[in-house]
């Protein structure tokens, strides 16, 4: 009898956060685009998903036992929802890099609350995703709400998703010519790159890290420029 108890329990605790996650994709799904633009102003008019999601969040306390993907997507989705939720409650709003909250940038507040605690941002990317998980494609996962970054997904990650899911988004990244210029000779980056260089230079050299999603290889000794940053708003015209 126990043992169908504790079967139930780990039963119930997949289908729980299998549900949150569908409720997640169904709100990305419908507001954000293939781009990665966002309808903040639709969706503001109608948070009712955004809100359900936010309250399984709150309740969901994050186990050790968790695999690698599943804490990985769990987070990574949960960041993604908070950055939303902080720019719709300060919009209209121009760039993220606006929000102030006693003397706080929009990464440094800890409202994201999960588990029954509170989180900002920046804890959520350095000290749980960037610490644990040891993987550079975090940076295309999670999204800083802006014009220059990775487009935001459109869709939730899965323990099973996670994986295909952030290679089709470095590579998409890499190769989109609005962010990144790739030749033979000059690679022009995002400051993505430069924020994040000991990530993507931990076991290889910059341009090799590039190279490898590139659809155009540059050489070994081509020059580096890192790129203007536009933080100006994803959103949707």
């Amino acid at each position: 009898m126990r043992k169908i108890i504790i079967l139930l329990f780990f039963f119930l605790a997949t289908t729980q956060f299998q549900a949150q996650n569908k409720v997640f994709d169904a709100l990305l799904k419908t507001y954000v685009d293939s781009k990665g633009n966002i309808d903040y102003k639709g969706l503001r008019k109608n948070r009712a998903l955004l809100d359900i999601y936010l309250d399984e969040l709150k309740k969901t306390v994050p186990r050790k036992n968790w695999s690698s993907n599943k804490a990985k997507a769990f987070w990574m989705n949960a960041y993604n929802a908070y950055t939303i939720k902080l720019v719709l409650d300060s919009y209209p709003l121009k760039k993220i890099t606006d929000i102030q909250r006693k003397g706080r940038n929009a990464w440094k507040i800890p409202f994201a609350e999960i588990g029954k605690k509170k989180y900002s941002l920046d804890f959520i990317e350095h000290k749980i995703l960037r610490r644990w998980h040891d993987d550079p494609r975090i940076h295309v996962g999670i999204n800083a709400a802006s014009k220059s970054g990775p487009k935001f997904p459109n869709y939730a990650f899965t323990e099973k998703n996670v994986n295909s899911k952030l290679e089709m988004l470095m590579k998409d990244f890499i190769n989109d010519s609005s962010k990144n210029k790739i030749t033979v000779n000059k690679v022009e980056v995002s400051k993505v790159f430069e924020w994040y260089q000991e990530d993507f230079t931990s076991s290889n050299t910059l341009v090799d890290y590039i190279n490898k999603y590139s659809n155009v290889k540059a050489n070994d000794n081509a020059e580096v420029v890192y790129l203007e940053y536009d933080w100006h708003l994803n959103d949707k015209k």
